[in-house]
């Protein structure tokens, strides 16, 4: 698994951890970067996983807008919570983060989804960042 795979993986955790407890994602954060700064393992992967979850709550009404524009059918309550953190880790790479191919945010977002997710999830997740990247890039 590459480094950025692995990081994406970490910021899923800390996004999905925080929903799921009821706790901001500046606190999860904050948890995260101590166990980092002990773990010198960790901290490779943890470079880019804190991009990511920064960016996250950087453009968190931007990319819930997204979300709730081209969700068909589907309000972000309503989401899985690990369906709705892997979306916006895809939004934010391809909305926010030029060094990512809007592809490879799409396919490890999918990945991650067959990974650990519903039977359904993989292609609701594909369908919703396609939109976005297909808007994106018009």
């Amino acid at each position: 698994m590459s480094a950025r795979s692995k990081a994406r993986k970490r910021a899923l955790d800390l996004l999905y951890g925080a929903d799921v407890r009821g706790t901001t994602l500046q606190a999860a954060v904050a948890a995260e970067s101590e166990r980092a700064a002990n773990e010198p393992a960790r901290r490779e992967s943890w470079r880019y996983a804190l991009e990511i979850v920064t960016g996250i709550i950087d453009h968190r009404e931007e990319i819930d807008e997204l979300i709730e524009t081209y969700a068909q059918g589907w309000t972000i309550e309503r989401m899985p919570v690990l369906d709705r953190s892997l979306v916006r880790i895809g939004i934010w790479e391809i909305m926010f983060n030029p060094e990512v191919p809007d592809p490879v945010a799409i396919s490890e977002a999918v990945k991650l989804a067959e990974d650990l997710s519903t039977d359904d999830s993989a292609g609701f997740v594909n369908g919703l960042l396609g939109r976005i990247a297909s808007v994106h890039a018009g």
